[in-house]
């Protein structure tokens, strides 16, 4: 497999008045086009801090990050939003979704920004709630759904712009046990099926297991990688 995210002596500090926080120390890694990553690490180790780096949400203080052999660090605030719009798609621990919107409604929000009809935006949301089994519920608004189908609705919006890489921080760190092996399985399946690149953040030794491969941090060093 071909090397989709590489990461070269990558740094992040904080300033929090005179006082500096490096949060991530001189990371280097490589992830595989198609790989279905788990980062985990205690709290504050770096690990979503290093997810925001992957996804271009967050700038680096030092060291470079190219994904797909662009160098997302080096982009404007303007080019990044552009490149995340089109590349990338986040999954949120807490879904994240308009209340007064259906699920249908929700999932089309990213495609807003696409020059798309209105009729094509409503085909590719109800194909993206197929993918995900919720091809009956797209008229349901958030509280008419459970925690489950609204995570699920969440990664619906995710893949609806066909993002290579998926990123997701804790996706299942709200839900009871069925409802995250539901979700797990699906995220899965769409990396297995569908060639999604994943980079997960999770606390659960149980949904790491889903993925291909477990990294380590610990005080924003990476401290283990080894195949799961």
């Amino acid at each position: 497999m071909s090397t989709l995210i590489e990461i070269r002596d990558l740094s992040k500090v904080y300033v929090r008045g005179k006082q500096k926080v490096e949060v991530l120390h001189h990371i280097n890694l490589n992830i595989a086009e198609g790989d279905f990553l788990a980062l985990m690490g205690p709290s504050g180790s770096g690990k979503t801090t290093l997810l925001n780096l992957i996804g271009g949400l967050d700038a680096a203080s030092g060291g470079s990050i190219s994904v797909g052999g662009q160098r997302i660090d080096q982009f404007g605030a303007g080019a990044l939003a552009k490149w995340r719009a089109s590349n990338v798609g986040f999954v949120f621990q807490f879904y994240n979704l308009m209340p007064m919107l259906s699920a249908q409604r929700n999932v089309e929000l990213p495609l807003l920004l696409t020059k798309l009809s209105a009729a094509q935006r409503r085909k590719n949301a109800a194909i993206a709630l197929k993918l995900v089994g919720l091809e009956d519920r797209g008229s349901h608004k958030p509280n008419e759904l459970s925690g489950g189908q609204q995570q699920r609705v969440a990664i619906a919006r995710a893949i609806v712009s066909d993002p290579n890489l998926l990123v997701c921080d804790e996706p299942t760190g709200d839900l009871d046990r069925q409802s995250a092996e539901d979700v797990l399985g699906l995220l899965r399946q769409l990396n297995r099926e569908h060639g999604k690149t994943i980079v997960m953040v999770t606390h659960d030794p149980k949904a790491a297991e889903y993925a291909n491969q477990t990294l380590h941090l610990d005080k924003g060093t990476l401290v283990e990688q080894a195949l799961a």
